[in-house]
């Protein structure tokens, strides 16, 4: 009996073994499946077969533009700087699903260059379609739409439906409470493999809607750096000061050469990404002040094939942003406008929208074996404050006047002006 109970022990332990085994695959292969305590309000809504628009010239260019200008807005030579254009642009685009008048139009205008929304809709579906995902250069994409249970507070269906059909994004009404804060950060921290741990501090209590992207990478390189390719290395910070770095040496084909920069292309295992370097002949900020889309398209596209010695500093730096103004400094103003200009009917039929916080999080490892990078855009959107058309009052004829303590609104002083 002790030798059948200690065989079904064993057996019992490797059991377990094997399902912890089976379940840890399954959550890495399916980490899409996020348990939250809110409401899925997909469950009658499924994505349908939209159009598709394949990228082209116009796409790539006016996607180019926008990616390099938010980064321009977004520099500053006082710290690291890393954005993601592609999580910016696609949770705005999201947005932009339930805009419309002048609101929409600016977002139109700054997001896609002018193109409609429409378009601009088939054109991302089919893009993020298209960017390959595998297991020695992951890239995974998730958006999601919360929004304030509330009575007097209905989210209209076909803004979710579009959201669902081409952006594919889940919705959940939630009360906005404790557990909603932890559902949001948990689900970021899914989505972005664990490398963005928290969007959220606390949820305002204005707050109606949150739209939110994320992006994860994560690629090993074509060819990995051996020890013997790792040195100790001095690094010129912008500030004239140095600090020590491990510098990665290797030797690359691909050389990059431009009126202001010099650099080098890397690329990754399966040929799908690459990393591109760009070092200025003179400043940084001279070198980011002449980027434009076509610039950057055509360092990347137009490289010479020649042997070069290349280092890459192993880094990690994080960044976080809140990216208000530099919308608003791109041309997305009515979105931002919190009395009542902002026009977002088609979000909520009762309830005027504006966007509040546009909050852009990102994160980066490059070391020997690759490199890691994960980003999350959320758009928080509330309740606008509607006033009624603006009054003049001009002093200019008799009148009264006082001065008055604001607790009780006596007057300390009160007189009247009959002539001047």
């Amino acid at each position: 009996m002790k030798t059948i109970a200690k065989f079904c022990s064993k057996r019992l332990i490797l059991t377990i073994i094997s399902l912890v085994l089976i379940c840890s695959t399954l959550a890495g292969l399916y980490s899409c499946a996020v348990k939250v305590s809110a409401k899925d309000l997909m469950s009658d809504i499924k994505s349908g077969h939209p159009a598709l628009r394949q990228t082209d010239d116009k796409f790539i260019n006016s996607t180019a533009d926008f990616s390099i200008e938010l980064f321009q807005r977004s520099f500053t030579d006082k710290s690291n700087t890393l954005v993601s254009p592609l999580s910016v642009l696609l949770a705005l685009s999201m947005t932009a699903n339930g805009a419309d008048g002048e609101t929409l139009a600016e977002m139109e205008d700054v997001l896609g260059g002018g193109m409609g929304l429409p378009e601009l809709n088939e054109y991302l579906r089919t893009y993020t379609n298209s960017l390959k995902s595998s297991k020695d250069s992951k890239l995974e994409i998730a958006n999601s739409i919360w929004f304030r249970e509330l009575e007097g507070f209905t989210v209209r269906k076909e803004f979710l439906q579009a959201n669902a059909d081409y952006y594919n994004a889940a919705a959940y009404g939630t009360p906005f409470d404790e557990e909603t804060l932890k559902d949001i950060n948990n689900w970021g921290k899914m989505k972005t493999d664990g490398m963005i741990d928290q969007i959220l501090k606390e949820i305002p209590t204005d707050a109606m809607m949150y739209l939110i992207n994320a992006v994860a990478f994560d690629a090993k390189w074509e060819e990995k750096y051996k020890k013997s390719d790792v040195r100790d290395w001095t690094f010129n910070n912008i500030d004239s000061t140095q600090s020590k770095v491990q510098m990665m040496n290797s030797t690359e084909e691909k050389y990059i050469e431009t009126d202001d920069a010099v650099g080098f292309i890397k690329p990754y295992k399966n040929g799908d990404y690459s990393f591109v370097a760009l070092k200025p002949k003179s400043s940084l900020s001279e070198l980011i002040d002449s980027l434009d889309g076509k610039y950057f398209i055509d360092a990347v596209n137009k490289t010479q094939i020649i042997e070069v010695k290349a280092g890459i500093p192993k880094f990690t730096a994080e960044y976080e942003n809140e990216l208000n103004d530099e919308l608003q400094d791109m041309g997305i103003k009515k979105a931002f406008d919190k009395y009542g200009n902002a026009e977002f009917g088609g979000i909520s039929v009762d309830t005027p929208l504006y966007i509040s916080k546009v909050f852009h999080k990102t994160y980066i490892s490059v070391d020997e074996n690759g490199t890691k990078a994960a980003a999350i855009t959320l758009v928080q959107m509330n309740k606008a404050t509607v006033v009624e058309a603006g009054k003049t009052v001009i002093l200019d004829s008799p009148f009264v006047y006082a001065i008055i303590d604001n607790a009780t609104g006596l007057p300390i002083f009160i007189g009247s002006v009959t002539d001047l």
